[in-house]
């Protein structure tokens, strides 16, 4: 089983109730996979079959007309791909995640 790091972005309206709906739901599913990295950003350690599932989950929450998801693929060797400068201290992304 190859695991891969795959970076989930989402932009979902909240101009109105059923967005904020969508939001709330958006961002739910996606602690369930990964670390919140940003407020619309989650770095997320899967194999195919849950990049599979994460995706349709994601899909069906969202309306296509109004929102954005984004699925950025860094593969099984992000450790040289990814530069964290700043605030809030990186984490190791395949170590224990607590929910």
């Amino acid at each position: 089983m190859i695991i891969i790091l795959i970076f989930i972005t989402y932009d979902v309206s909240t101009q109105d109730d059923a967005g904020r709906k969508r939001l709330r739901k958006v961002a739910k599913e996606c602690v369930n996979y990964g670390q919140r990295v940003q407020n619309s950003v989650f770095e997320c350690i899967l194999d195919s079959s849950q990049l599979l599932i994460v995706k349709d989950k994601l899909l069906s929450m969202i309306d296509p007309k109004k929102d954005s998801l984004r699925f950025y693929n860094l593969g099984n060797k992000y450790q040289t791909k990814v530069e964290h400068y700043g605030a809030k201290e990186s984490y190791e992304a395949e170590g224990t995640l607590i929910i």
